[in-house]
């Protein structure tokens, strides 16, 4: 099974580092020298990992093969993608990876139906779980044990308890003080 692990971004000095968009919770098993990875788009790889390194909070990345900027550059955009054993898990029993909840349903604490995951948005600081409802809509669910308490990969369903108003605008509560209507009290309907 293919996983994507980083995405490659801008050169970094003149000597073949990029700096890459990491995209695993196991970068130092991914992403280690002598990994070789493939790419997409195909054609650019594979690539293999010469060296790594932190440098101000992002990880840099040189490939053999790879001596200047201008190579660097070429690869900007590149996505890197590790084969995995399907069978293989995470060692943390909290973290998984994404083609492990992609297609499970998704229901309330209570039960209620609410659809099934299309696929994981991986942003800066946190994830999104992409539903598909029955009847064809997207929610973003914020991927946070508060909201999925409870991920059970032999039932395939993921638990979620979610707050007023994240399912749909008709679940919020609205109080109406002077004229102004307030989601839970708290800021501004909209």
């Amino acid at each position: 099974m293919q996983l994507v692990v980083a995405r490659i971004g801008r050169a970094h000095g003149i000597k073949g580092e990029v700096t890459v968009e990491v995209r695993t919770d196991e970068p130092e098993l991914r992403l280690g020298p002598g990994a070789v990875l493939l790419t997409d788009p195909a054609a650019t790889g594979p690539l293999t990992i010469e060296s790594g390194r932190v440098h101000s909070g992002r990880l840099l990345l040189r490939f053999e093969g790879v001596k200047d900027r201008t190579g660097a550059e070429a690869l900007r955009n590149t996505l890197l993608i590790a084969e995995v054993d399907p069978e293989e898990v995470p060692e943390d029993p909290e973290e998984f990876y994404d083609h492990q909840l992609i297609d499970i349903d998704v229901v309330t604490k209570d039960g209620a139906e609410v659809g099934r995951i299309a696929e994981i948005a991986h942003l800066p600081g946190h994830d999104l779980l992409i539903v598909k409802t029955p009847e064809g809509r997207e929610v973003m669910i914020p991927f946070v044990t508060e909201i999925v308490p409870e991920i059970d990969l032999h039932e395939q369903r993921a638990v979620i308890d979610p707050p007023p108003g994240l399912l749909s605008d008709e679940d919020a509560v609205v109080d109406t003080v002077d004229g102004d209507a307030e989601a839970d009290g708290k800021g501004d309907a909209e």
